[in-house]
């Protein structure tokens, strides 16, 4: 039920930073879900190794070069998903960036498990 609650909150954050970014298009709500689904396989599967390989970069930057590592991820989840279209590198980079925010902004309000500290 957990797996089903984030997949619907990462489309929701989707369609919210889709309408936010104007060079980004998402085609429905059907798409966005494919694109919650694959941008989190990639984000798996692919950033980590990405990252791994420009981690030197990554150091002399400060970590900003991970800002990057994302817009490409983004871009790599464009090509795989048709429906889904990005303006470019800047478009994003700046639907990353928002789409980080959104989902965690919706994951704050959604009501869990409390903690005790």
């Amino acid at each position: 039920m957990k797996i089903l609650i984030n997949l619907v909150v990462s489309t929701i954050a989707v369609l919210i930073s889709a309408y936010i970014i104007p060079d980004v298009q998402v085609e429905g709500f059907f798409v966005a879900v494919v694109v919650a689904v694959v941008l989190a396989i990639v984000n798996a599967l692919v950033k980590p190794v990405v990252e791994f390989l420009t981690l030197p970069v990554n150091i002399l930057t400060l970590g900003l070069f991970s800002f990057v590592v994302t817009a490409l991820m983004v871009m790599l989840t464009a090509a795989i998903v048709p429906g889904f279209q990005v303006g470019g590198f800047l478009a994003a980079l700046l639907f990353g960036v928002v789409l980080s925010l959104v989902n965690g902004v919706l994951f704050a309000v959604l009501p869990g498990e409390k903690k005790d500290l």
